[in-house]
């Protein structure tokens, strides 16, 4: 089963039950900072900041988000593991991307032990894109120059050991392919020089790449998912292009430093679980090809992250080689 679907399922299963507490009286006195490990414009820097916008509506301070991009994401990861435990300071990311830092060696510390996770958000497929002046219209196309020319092409990520360099090269382990790879400060970056032309291909969130597939300045070859999006009912997936198997994707989520308030806890994943259900919200997701999750609670957010974990421990043992790319 998919790491994607094992997150829908849980969080459909426990959306009926969960109870959500009152933020403490005074919460929030002052600005919340979210900090995030990306370049503005990615998937979650647009998910953030919509979801930033709500919560300074609804609670009348200010909720920022501070883009601390860098070292894979893990500059913003360890300020938000020193910070203070009292709700100002919170990380927005990839579940993905947190539950791999451990694993990697990308951070000093314990992940499940240093935060507290607040809140899942959404989730999505990826798209593998390219420049699109190259004379691919397929996937096919795209494997079978890859092979005849080892190493001629390159694609970029947001960084070593994120999912979007773990994915393609899970991607060229099961095309039996060589495309060298890039990595940048964040995938929106990365975006810019295979638009350019100084990179060839790159594997990122539909959120990130949508306007530039619809504007024309990138190429879309495939859907990463098992099904294909309705934001792209003509984008085939993986599987229909000759791949079965190769599904790659993320899920959006904020974490606290360990320590915080319980009741902030639930209150934060009580306005932010409403947030995903504003009907702008939506529409901005869903036009994109990324879907909000039922809500969860914390608890449940907490057993889901610890399945995560397990899964990609897993998987690095299958696949020693994606560890040392990683570093």
């Amino acid at each position: 089963m998919h790491l994607r679907t094992i997150f829908v399922l849980i969080a459909c299963a426990s959306a009926a039950g969960a109870a959500w507490a009152a933020a403490p009286d005074g919460y929030p006195a002052k600005s919340v900072r979210i900090l995030a490990g990306i370049t503005p414009g990615g998937g979650t820097d647009v998910i953030a900041r919509a979801v930033a916008q709500k919560l300074t509506e609804r609670w009348g301070r200010s909720f920022i988000v501070d883009n601390r991009p860098g070292a894979n994401g893990t500059i913003a990861m360890t300020l938000v593991a020193q910070a203070a435990p009292d709700g100002y300071t919170l990380f927005v990311g990839t579940t993905e991307n947190v539950a791999t830092a451990t694993l990697l060696a990308k951070v000093p510390f314990d992940t499940q032990k240093v935060y507290v996770p607040v809140v899942l958000m959404d989730t999505q497929p990826y798209l593998l894109t390219i420049h699109p002046a190259l004379p691919f219209n397929t996937l096919k196309d795209l494997i079978a120059f890859a092979k005849s020319k080892p190493g001629a092409l390159n694609y970029g990520s947001s960084g070593a050991g994120t999912g979007s360099h773990l994915g393609m090269e899970l991607f060229k382990t099961m095309a039996g392919v060589n495309i060298v790879h890039v990595p940048y400060k964040g995938v929106s970056v990365a975006a810019i020089d295979v638009i350019s032309g100084q990179i060839q291909a790159m594997l990122a969130s539909a959120v990130t790449v949508a306007p530039h597939v619809r504007s024309g300045k990138l190429k879309a070859l495939v859907v990463a998912d098992a099904r294909r999006s309705a934001a792209y009912p003509d984008l085939p997936t993986a599987a229909e292009s000759g791949l079965p198997g190769f599904v790659a994707g993320n899920t959006h989520s904020i974490f606290a430093p360990a320590g915080t308030p319980p009741a902030i806890v639930l209150a934060l994943n009580r306005e932010i679980n409403q947030a995903m259900k504003a009907p702008d919200v939506i529409a901005r997701l869903a036009g994109d090809g990324a879907e909000p999750l039922p809500p969860t609670s914390p608890a449940e957010f907490r057993e889901s992250f610890a399945k995560t974990v397990a899964y990609w421990d897993k998987f690095f043992k299958a696949h020693p080689a994606l560890m040392n790319l990683s570093r």
